[in-house]
Formats: structure tokens, C-alpha cells, sequence
């Protein structure tokens, strides 16, 4: 090759590179319902001055969405709700990806389950609408989503507003670098893990000493309905009082994501993704770390029920969910075998 033709190949290169980087996709927010923000993986490191980690409440389902585009663990992503998603395209395509519950897809013209990978392009509109199960879905774009950082994450802190923040009506989102991969389209395999089930481990504490011997028994031997007081920090439950038999006055301590917080009318309340950093209510359990992805994805008024296992039990629960879900995403580039929903 001569030297000419090297510099006509190398200039078409470099070209079509800084094309690619230089491409974007802007997207108008139609609708939005309650609790739709941008998260990413999570602001860690910062609880011990009091702020919470934030990040998704289906961590599982977050990482499905960005691995089955390529990206990074920590991409930014859409959070969506049961109250839904409506967007526009208007400027460019990008191929995105949706994953987390059962919830239907309307986008040219079609319907389909979450758990899927499509492209969307200009003049185009997706709507993410609550299905069959599920309260959480993902939405992941194969480029970058331009959003604001606070404390060098995205993850939006509901009850602030700080990081990337909750989508708006009449909001315009941009995707930097907006990739075309028409390679990846097609159904994303859904872990029957990813699924809620009726009972949720938990190891008691490490205030059980605050309740008698027949409440414990009851917590753990009853069932309880979530309630409609639900959102990013908890859910508080229905079902047997649990009535502490001493006085409430331990001094504030540090929470952890799936404590079963229980105030002083004896109502239990599991902590999930935005909870607070410390506390002083007695804490009866807590949800073994494996299980709150799934427990997330409970509706109000679904009934759970609680079944204790020891630390060494709930370890090593986790160690083997974490080599599950490696292998899960590690297999992602995999042809799927058929989606998690589908609608009517």
C-alpha cells in the first residue's frame, strides 16, 4: 500500500470513528409517572456522613439491561415505575434495552415484554407501561445518557432530587455516543431468581432481644401484605402487631439496606435503596442481601411471608447468588431462548 493510499484508508478510519463518537440521540419525555429517575449503580462510600446509597431498587435487573448493550456496570439508566414511561424520539436512533418485572412494551407499532433489546429511532415513540408482575423496569441506551452527578454518581436520592434526578413531562434526554446494534435485538433471558417469591429470608436481628418469644414467632409465622406506603426508602407492612417489649429508647445506629424497622405501634417496615443511614428504632431482622432484588419487585398489596436462616446460611446464600448472576451476565451475549413476558 502506498503511502497515499495508507492516508486515504487512515482519514476514512479516523472518520467514521469520530462520526460514531460525535452521534447522538435526543429523546422528549411524554409522560412520566411517579419515582421514573435516572440511577446508576449506586453512591458508595458515603453513608458514614449520612448519605444514602441510593442506586436501583433491582440490582439484578439494572446490570441485565446495561450487559445486554455492552455498557459498563455503572451506566446510567431510567428507572421506571408502575406509573410508566413515554418517550419520543427525536433526533437520531439508539438501540436500547428494557429489563426488570413483567412489564409491556409498546414501540413501532408493536407490543412486547420487557426483558428485550430493540433500536429506536427518529419519529419513533416507546411507552413502558406496568404488566403482569414486577414494580421496577430498566431502561438502558447503548451510549452514554447525559445526566447530572452529585458526589461522582447519577443515582437519584428521591427525597433531594439530587443526581441525574426524576424525568419530568416535556424533558429532553440525550444519549452521547448512541450506538446502532442491530446484532443485540432480541429477547434478554430472564433468571427465574429475578422473580418475587412468597417467602424472603431473613436473619433475626439484631434487635430481636427488643420482642418476646411470641412475637418473633408470629413474624415469622404470619403473613404480611405490603402496603400502598411504598416508595424508595421502604415499604411499611400489614399484619401482626409487633409490639416491642421494652421501652424505645436505644440510641440511633447505623441501617443497612433490608432491615425490618419496627416503630412503636408495633407496624414493621423494610428498608430498601433509599433508606436513611442510621436509626433508633429496634430492628426485629433483616432481608438476607440475595432476596431484596426480588423483594423489590413486590406490589402493594402482594402477602409475603418471613423464614429465618443463620448468618452462615444467608452468606452462604450470597455467595452462591453472586456466581448465579456472574454467570447470568457473563452468558448475555448468548442467543436468548425466549422472553420473561409476553403481553395479550
Amino acid at each position: 500500500m502506498s503511502a497515499t493510499e495508507f492516508a486515504f484508508v487512515a482519514s476514512r478510519a479516523l472518520s467514521s470513528m469520530l462520526e460514531e463518537a460525535m452521534s447522538e440521540a435526543v429523546l422528549a419525555v411524554n409522560f412520566a409517572g411517579p419515582h421514573v429517575a435516572i440511577q446508576d449503580a449506586g453512591r458508595q462510600g458515603f453513608m458514614r456522613f449520612g448519605v444514602p446509597a441510593s442506586g436501583p431498587m433491582d440490582r439484578l435487573s439494572y446490570a441485565a439491561a446495561n450487559t445486554a448493550l455492552g455498557n459498563s456496570g455503572n451506566q446510567p439508566a431510567i428507572e421506571i415505575s408502575l406509573g410508566g414511561l413515554v418517550v419520543d424520539c427525536v433526533s437520531g436512533q439508539v438501540t436500547f434495552a428494557v429489563a426488570g418485572g413483567g412489564f409491556i412494551i409498546e414501540h413501532a407499532g408493536r407490543k412486547m415484554g420487557s426483558w428485550t433489546v430493540e433500536t429506536l429511532r427518529a419519529g419513533e415513540r416507546l411507552a413502558i407501561r406496568p404488566g403482569y408482575w414486577g414494580s421496577w423496569t430498566y431502561l438502558a441506551f447503548a451510549g452514554q445518557l447525559v445526566a447530572n452527578r452529585w458526589l461522582n454518581s447519577a443515582a437519584t436520592h428521591a427525597l433531594s432530587g439530587f443526581g441525574g434526578g426524576r424525568l419530568v413531562q416535556g424533558q429532553h434526554l440525550t444519549v452521547t455516543d448512541a450506538r446502532f446494534h442491530e446484532d443485540r435485538v432480541g429477547a434478554i433471558p430472564c433468571p427465574i431468581f429475578a422473580r418475587p417469591r412468597p417467602e424472603v429470608n431473613v436473619v433475626l436481628g439484631p434487635q430481636d432481644r427488643f420482642f418476646s418469644r411470641e412475637t418473633v414467632e408470629a413474624f415469622l409465622a404470619a403473613p404480611f401484605r405490603l402496603t400502598d406506603a411504598y416508595d424508595r426508602m421502604g415499604v411499611r407492612l400489614q399484619g401482626a402487631a409487633l409490639t416491642p417489649i421494652a421501652s424505645l429508647d436505644m440510641p440511633s445506629e447505623p441501617i443497612v439496606r433490608g432491615s425490618v424497622q419496627v416503630a412503636g405501634d408495633g407496624v414493621p417496615t423494610v428498608l430498601l435503596a433509599d433508606h436513611q443511614t442510621t436509626g433508633g428504632y429496634p430492628k426485629i431482622a433483616t432481608v438476607v442481601d440475595p432476596d431484596l432484588d426480588a423483594f423489590g419487585q413486590h406490589r402493594p398489596r402482594d402477602l409475603i411471608g418471613f423464614r429465618a436462616v443463620t448468618p452462615a446460611q444467608a452468606i452462604e446464600h450470597a455467595r452462591l447468588r453472586a456466581a448465579n448472576t456472574a454467570r447470568y451476565l457473563a452468558a448475555m451475549a448468548r442467543p436468548a431462548t425466549g422472553r420473561c413476558s409476553q403481553p395479550k
